[in-house]
């Protein structure tokens, strides 16, 4: 069996250097012959509209970018992708995600998309600034839909804040979203592999509402409820997620409320605090699937 993992050609992150290698030695231990591919420009559209891409020899793919062009482009050449194209495309975008789990009963913030500005200079109504902190009160979150580590995310404060924050980002998509006061720097990453709780940790601050660990953040192991479980499954058989990492947070009677889904989680501190081997697990469970469907 052959496979390759496609990374990030412009990310080099230490916990991304982890994750590649710990899945790349695991699949070896299987017997799986195993390339590293920088996501460039090997696969490209002819003139003839047909998808040219020199990995057709190769059985599977685990997919560690967020690029949905070139994940499209493999999935027309009929390979299976860990996780698919579609399932990336969704996470990665944090209102397609809220669109994906609505109507199935899941719990989330209140949340709002920003309108979308495509003129220079252009100012947001009063109006509108009022009306998000109307429906949501402050203090609220306010996201960049495309963003990662906790970077992208803002505790907003006041209606200057939020002006302000709107007007240095007028291009770029972000959805505001109420405020979970009682997870104030906490919430549990479960991660789920084959769409079946495998691990959880807690993540806390000490100084920022946000807990993620590029950010400071610390954590430590945690044996979940069996409401959170139930929630983390039934999210990734929604997103048809083979992988994935889910951030809940701490409702005010302790229930869980789903904050975030990331279908490349890192498993770095994962695997420090709660003593597993997230690699270990996700390259068995590639190699039965791929076995299954050969």
């Amino acid at each position: 069996m052959k496979g390759f993992i496609v990374r990030n050609a412009y990310f080099n992150a230490e916990q991304l250097e982890y994750q590649v290698s710990s899945i790349k030695r695991e699949l070896e231990n299987l017997g799986v012959e195993v390339d590293v591919i920088y996501n460039g420009y090997d696969c490209y559209i002819d003139e003839n509209a047909n998808v040219v891409c020199p990995y057709k020899d190769y059985d599977f793919c685990v997919y560690l970018d967020k690029d949905k062009y070139l994940g499209a482009m493999l999935e027309k050449q009929g390979l299976k992708i860990f996780n698919s194209p579609r399932s990336i495309e969704i996470c990665d975008d944090k209102l397609l995600t809220m669109l994906a789990l609505s109507g199935n009963g899941v719990k989330v913030p209140k949340t709002f998309s920003a309108p979308l500005c495509f003129t220079k200079n252009a100012k947001i109504s009063e109006e509108s600034v009022q009306k998000i902190i109307d429906e949501l009160s402050l203090p609220l979150i306010a996201k960049k839909s495309f963003s990662s580590l906790g970077k992208g995310v803002f505790l907003i404060d006041s209606k200057q804040e939020l002006i302000d924050f709107i007007n240095q980002n007028p291009f770029e998509p972000k959805i505001y979203q109420e405020f979970i006061s009682s997870s104030y720097g906490r919430d549990i990453r479960i991660i789920c592999i084959g769409k079946k709780y495998f691990s959880a940790m807690e993540r806390y601050s000490e100084t920022d509402f946000r807990s993620n660990s590029a950010l400071g953040g610390k954590a430590k192991k945690v044996i979940p409820t069996k409401e959170f479980i139930d929630l983390a499954e039934k999210v990734a058989n929604i997103l048809d997620l083979d992988y994935m990492g889910i951030d809940l947070l701490i409702g005010r009677n302790g229930e869980p409320i789903v904050c975030e889904v990331n279908s490349n989680a890192f498993f770095t501190t994962m695997d420090e605090v709660s003593g597993v081997n997230v690699a270990k697990a996700y390259a068995e469970y590639i190699i039965k699937k791929v076995g299954n469907k050969q």
